[in-house]
């Protein structure tokens, strides 16, 4: 690092800057105003028209290239562009210092448009201005000393490099999380479908539609049955369930023998039955018949008792023979 009359201390940048142009001071240009920083100016951007071109925007492109600070610098051949990069980086000043990057506007304007030259500040004494300049006098690479009445603004180099140090820095504590890789990637399940959203929706239909129909058959208040499922061979002895149409019933059980009339309940313990019409007698037989299907279906089946020596089974001698009804 250097030290100047004043105690002025360069910063890192100003100091290897100024160390590298100090060496190619004496430079001369050579025929058709060709130059080693102009040939490698069109090399870089692949343009030959650079080769002959003006250069003291290219020399000092040329030695922060060297010194590798062309991102703090800048890079450029021409000057209006070179003092509209470092307004845009916030690194424009009105004031000298040592490393600086100082342009020129000869007809006296304050606009970076109007630029017409650019040099490097090697110090400052009072209102002068002492730079390393290319391409002046014509052909030569020399030290200057200017006035600043001329002067458009000056470049600062320093402020750019602090500017994106503290752009990084911001970037990587803004950086954001990032997760472990995981261990199962690449692993699969013909279980893992029912997690998309296309099984999720199938069922979400399906509930839909079997909540609908309930509250459907809810609303009318009836209970289909399918008629087919008839029993047709169900017994009908006692206590057998029977089927009619959609419902089921069964007999009643116990139900007691209807009494026959007066009538003809005296002629049944006679044996003869009254005289009646064909209507008496219908009447007659209905009711015997339910009488002996009642009998036979509630009373229990008790043994008829045999004889001790035979074997043969006992008939009651007072029994007498169901009453049949003559036509």
């Amino acid at each position: 690092m250097s030290v100047f009359r004043g105690g002025v201390t360069l910063d890192p940048i100003a100091d290897a800057l100024l160390k590298q142009v100090r060496q190619e001071l004496g430079y001369k240009e050579k025929s058709g105003q060709t130059t080693k920083f102009g040939q490698w100016y069109a090399d870089r951007v692949q343009d030959t028209q650079y080769r002959n071109a003006p250069w003291c925007d290219m020399f000092i492109a040329w030695a922060a290239d060297r010194t590798g600070l062309g991102p703090y610098v800048g890079q450029f051949a021409w000057t209006p562009s070179h003092a509209a990069w470092f307004i845009k980086q916030n690194a424009w000043a009105q004031r000298p210092e040592p490393g600086a990057l100082v342009f020129f506007d000869w007809g006296g304007g304050k606009s970076y448009k109007g630029v017409d030259h650019v040099g490097i500040v090697e110090r400052v004494e009072g209102k002068k201005i002492h730079t390393i300049e290319a391409n002046v006098d014509r052909v030569w690479l020399k030290r200057k000393v200017r006035d600043t009445d001329k002067v458009v603004g000056y470049g600062l180099p320093r402020v750019v490099k602090a500017a994106a140090d503290q752009a990084t820095e911001i970037r990587s504590t803004e950086r954001p999380f990032v997760p472990a890789p995981r261990s199962d990637v690449g692993r699969s399940s013909p279980l893992d479908v029912l997690g998309t959203p296309p099984a999720l929706l199938v069922a979400m239909v399906l509930v839909t539609v079997v909540l609908s129909l309930r509250v459907t058959g809810r609303r009318r208040g009836v209970h289909r049955r399918f008629g087919w499922l008839r029993f047709w061979n169900a017994p009908e002895g006692r206590g057998a369930a029977r089927t009619r149409g959609d419902e089921e019933w069964a007999p009643p059980v116990n139900v007691p023998t209807p009494a026959p009339p007066p009538r003809e309940a005296a002629a049944i313990r006679v044996g003869t039955a009254p005289a009646a019409g064909p209507s008496t007698q219908a009447r007659t037989s209905a009711s015997a018949a339910l009488r002996q299907r009642a009998v036979r279906a509630t009373a229990p089946e008790v043994p008829a008792p045999r004889d001790g020596r035979t074997g043969a089974a006992q008939v009651p001698a007072n029994r007498r023979k169901p009453y049949t009804p003559k036509n």
